[in-house]
């Protein structure tokens, strides 16, 4: 790997498992650095819509996914790149568990430790003690002795239960030399609101900056953020040059963007704008068509099933997305795709007539989860190879008669059939396109 002679500054928080406490803490350490007037920024590690939103309402600036199986490493050191050059501080959050990933070759497995490794990112372990205490320094003496090229600064430690607690803990960390750079009380308070794919999104909550505010004062009160900014954090900065995940579908591109259509990842929307493209959002909520003067529209998904009955009623927005269909391309991912279909049926049992664009119909009733990475090989003469990555509850009941849009694996190559529909200019999905493969 080639590195500028630009050092800067950043780390991963990593965990050994999920829910351990990442995002709050994540969350509580960029308000409170913000509010000492540090200009921080946050990255995501791995395929994640939902954090990173959070992220950018705690930082005012685009939190990026990094993702070392999906994204050629080109592409990862762009994201990188533009991070670190416009922050003093970079912080990622680590998805899952730190060396969680796919069985494939080293470095490409999807988990934090790929770029904690290939970027000499510093790491800062947060520990979910709930139920143990000396034993949780075996835990972190294994994952900073595991890979000598990893190299774990301290750990926080969350959801202790007495000062007794913490003292007997921090003991046993005191004897492996890693320092205990938090000690964060149980307190429900701190916990975000979930439902099936994660945490409501940011946008759902009115009182956010408020809750910010107090993870921001938790953290003051039980980090030790001196601690953590006296650590050496410096990191070399990617040579890079603008790397684009995905072509741009048109030059004036409409994408539906609401409650119910929100995800979409930010280093696709850069790669366009990089690429001359203009960005018009639109809300299928609101019950606005796309944009007539656009040349293309992108369906994202979201939470189309918890709307369908007024999706439904959204007579504006059906016809106008029918009509711009005869003549120019419409894509639907996941929550795009399922209202691209001919109907909807929600967990209450109760059918939802949706677009008709293709003929497929799908069923959030009886929810089953599809979930992990994806290569998708599109049903196209050239045969382009994408990676991504499903996450839905949604199946499709009636498949309808339309072409595949693409031909599916999962991460490590193990055929699972074909995907989507493609008619005409009409073209979905459930697979989320992270990059297009060279």
């Amino acid at each position: 790997m080639t590195h500028s002679e630009q050092n800067a500054k950043g780390f991963i928080i990593a965990a050994p498992k999920s829910a351990s406490g990442k995002t709050t803490i994540t969350l509580g350490l960029l308000t409170a650095l913000k509010r000492r007037n540090i200009k921080v920024r946050a990255a995501k590690s791995g395929p994640d819509y939902i954090d990173p939103a959070f992220h950018g309402v705690a930082t005012d600036a685009v939190s990026f996914n990094l993702d070392s199986w999906a994204m050629p490493t080109p592409l990862l050191d762009h994201l990188l790149a533009t991070t670190l050059q416009e922050s003093d501080l970079t912080i990622i959050e680590s998805s899952m568990g730190f060396f969680d990933g796919i069985e494939t070759q080293d470095g490409h497995r999807g988990c934090g430790a790929d770029l904690a490794e290939h970027y000499n990112l510093p790491v800062i372990l947060v520990l979910d003690i709930t139920g143990q205490a000396q034993s949780a320094a075996a835990i972190a003496y294994g994952f900073a002795n595991i890979n000598p090229n990893i190299q774990v600064k301290g750990v926080i430690l969350n959801n202790v239960a007495s000062p007794r607690h913490h003292a007997s803990t921090e003991a046993a960390f005191k004897r492996i030399n890693i320092p205990v750079l938090g000690s964060i009380p149980r307190d429900p308070t701190l916990h975000l609101p979930a439902r099936h794919l994660g945490l409501i999104q940011a946008e759902e909550h009115h009182d956010l900056n408020l809750h910010l505010n107090h993870l921001a004062d938790i953290a003051e009160k039980y980090i030790n953020i001196d601690a953590i900014l006296e650590l050496d954090m410096t990191i070399q900065t990617p040579n890079t040059s603008t790397y684009i995940a995905l072509p741009p579908p048109g030059q004036q591109i409409a994408i539906a963007k609401d409650i119910a259509f929100s995800f979409i990842y930010p280093h696709i929307l850069k790669g366009w704008k990089d690429q001359g493209a203009n960005i018009h959002f639109f809300s299928p909520m609101n019950n606005d068509p796309p944009p007539e003067h656009c040349d293309s529209c992108w369906l994202p998904g979201g939470y189309p099933e918890l709307y369908a009955g007024q999706l439904a009623n959204a007579d504006q927005f059906i016809k106008g997305l029918q009509s711009f269909a005869q003549t120019r391309p419409v894509h639907g991912e996941c929550g795009g795709y399922m209202v691209m279909g001919k109907t909807l049926i929600d967990k209450d049992g109760i059918s939802h007539q949706m677009t008709g664009l293709l003929s497929h119909s799908c069923s959030y009733e009886k929810r089953k989860i599809h979930l992990g990475y994806r290569r998708a090989f599109l049903n196209t003469p050239k045969r382009e190879l994408i990676h991504g990555h499903e996450f839905h509850y949604a199946t499709v009941i009636d498949p309808g008669d339309d072409l595949p849009y693409a031909t599916l694996t999962d991460g490590t190559g193990n055929p699972l059939g074909t995907e989507g529909g493609r008619r005409n200019l009409i073209t979905g999905c459930f697979f989320h396109s992270i990059a297009l493969q060279s």
